[in-house]
């Protein structure tokens, strides 16, 4: 996958055993170990969730948008019912 080799990983291992000693090297193992199986379970569930979302058939009703169920402004009332218009009075 990384194109590392068994002379490269002999080299890392001995690098990180020189630079956290022998005492970290098995916590910091377990680490890596519990970060990727996290990671990994994460893509799981996000693949089994957009998996599910295109398998779902899509006949239910669409949503109206938010700007459409939201009330007419005052001017389209007004216009929808002319009983309701008032004249501004002028000051004379």
């Amino acid at each position: 996958m990384f194109g590392i080799g068994g002379p490269e990983l002999i080299f890392i291992l001995i690098l990180a055993l020189l630079i956290f000693g022998p005492r970290k090297l098995p916590q910091i193992g377990r680490t890596l170990g519990k970060g990727m199986a996290e990671f990994r379970k994460a893509s799981t569930e996000l693949q089994r969730a957009i998996n599910t979302e295109l398998e779902e058939p899509t006949t239910s009703a669409p949503r109206r948008p938010a700007i459409l169920a939201a009330e007419p402004p005052a001017a389209a009332k007004a216009a929808a019912d002319p009983d309701a218009v008032t004249t501004p009075t002028t000051l004379q």
